[in-house]
């Protein structure tokens, strides 16, 4: 395997690290407010949907600023080691990209500040910029890969280009609403992980409906692209092949819920949503960007000189390591069950 090729998979998998770690913050941030059961009030001093939902919101607190410093990798290896991707990805992507960014930061404050709320209506307002924060980029997210699945247009000149007809079409809707939906489950199994056994069947089966949208959703995306309106995709039987194990991961997830298992349907939600990525990246590949037409962006011409590459890989020998080791300790250090009994981070 060539050096690029290594450093094409690093950027795949900080890309699908990030997904699976920040999926599950963008789903409870989705369903944060929809997590509260209006019957029960067993706490006097706290609303029994506020006891809930700061349970909700506890199961993240720990990792969700954390979560991102995989998307802080995954942007320095894209400017690092593909440069030439970068410029022309980022520039015809620059509405999109803007829009995540935004959810970010709106998301991250507002889970933040909601606690410094002095009433029922300042709550509601913070609790709809969690949602928000946690829904646009999730959505964005799904139309970048909608998007890169389709094929990026490309000018006489040979640039690409992005316009608001390329995103609004059925196919790159669709997959942006799958991953919404795919997200938002992946937080409903990983709230179901992490809280108390009432909130936990709550999310459980929460996560079930969700996944049940997401498999029919996809489903119109896979019809789309059977009938030619859909991915242009170069190796097809790759690309077939994940996209079976796509929805093998979705089977089993709903399966394993079905049954009460929460490991394991959270383990198969962690896989749906590190498949989109690979299915990117192995279904274009030699190409990171593809026209509808056929041709693209080879990794020859996306990726910097071969003598950048290994002054990068030293660093990656170093940085990536420190990275795995940080989430391992945290997962440890606040491993466990939240709820109620637990003091809460908000």
């Amino acid at each position: 395997m060539s050096l690029e090729t290594l450093w094409l998979a690093l950027l795949g998998l900080l890309l699908a690290g990030y997904f699976v770690l920040g999926g599950y913050d963008y789903g409870v941030q989705m369903l944060h407010p929809y997590l509260g059961d209006p019957k029960d009030r067993k706490e006097a001093r706290t609303p029994g949907p506020e006891a809930d939902r700061n349970a909700a919101l506890d199961a993240i607190a720990p990792f969700f600023l954390g979560n991102e410093v995989w998307l802080v990798a995954f942007t320095g290896v894209l400017f690092g080691a593909f440069p030439h991707l970068e410029g022309t990805l980022l520039s015809g992507l620059y509405p999109l990209i803007v829009a995540i960014l935004v959810g970010l930061v709106l998301g991250n404050a507002a889970i933040q500040l909601r606690g410094r709320a002095r009433g029922a209506r300042g709550r509601r307002c913070w609790d709809a910029l969690i949602v928000f924060g946690g829904a646009l980029p999730a959505l964005c997210w799904g139309l970048v890969i909608g998007l890169l699945l389709h094929g990026v247009p490309r000018r006489s000149d040979g640039s690409f280009h992005i316009g608001f007809g390329d995103v609004f079409t059925p196919f790159v809707l669709a997959c942006g609403v799958t991953t919404a939906l795919l997200f938002a489950a992946h937080g409903a199994y990983f709230v179901a992980l992490r809280s108390a056994p009432e909130l936990a069947t709550r999310a459980r089966r929460m996560g079930e409906q969700l996944l049940t949208g997401a498999a029919a959703v996809g489903t119109l995306a896979l019809l789309l692209t059977l009938f030619g309106a859909g991915a242009s995709m170069t190796n097809r039987a790759t690309s077939a092949v994940i996209t079976a194990l796509l929805a093998a991961a979705l089977a089993g997830a709903h399966w394993s819920s079905s049954r009460g298992h929460r490991v394991r349907a959270f383990a198969a939600t962690c896989c749906a949503t590190a498949l989109p990525v690979l299915l990117v990246g192995a279904g274009h590949y030699p190409y990171l960007l593809i026209s509808p037409a056929g041709t693209g962006l080879t990794i020859d011409h996306a990726v910097t000189d071969g003598a950048t590459l290994k002054i990068l890989s030293v660093f990656g020998v170093l940085v990536v390591p420190v990275i795995l080791a940080y989430q391992s300790w945290s997962w440890w250090a606040f491993r466990g069950r939240t709820g109620r009994r637990h003091p809460s981070y908000f």
